[in-house]
């Protein structure tokens, strides 16, 4: 479509999710349990024990547990998600 340069077109409304808003371990939480169908797929699962500072502790279970591709998917794919939502998190870590 042809737009006149004096035409004003209306901005389309986009749904936004709201970003995660809330405490660091609800917000860690909420990160853990977006990773967590992925990790299920593959017979793993992982679950929040706490947090130190700013790491996150994880138990890993399942096929998680021996699994030699585990410290990756818990760099790679846990600890990134669990930054994005949580910035003030250096470190996923596996107890």
């Amino acid at each position: 479509q042809h737009v006149h340069p004096t035409q004003t077109i209306e901005p389309r409304r986009c749904p936004v999710k709201r970003w995660p808003e809330g405490t660091v371990e609800q917000r860690v939480r909420r990160a853990l349990d977006e990773v967590r169908p992925g990790i299920r797929a593959d017979g793993g699962d992982v679950d929040f024990v706490g947090i130190e500072g700013a790491r996150v502790l994880v138990t890993l279970s399942g096929a998680c547990r021996s699994c030699p591709m585990a410290k990756s998917t818990l760099a790679d794919f846990v600890s990134e998600r669990v930054q994005l939502y949580a910035p003030e998190i250096d470190e996923v870590v596996a107890v």
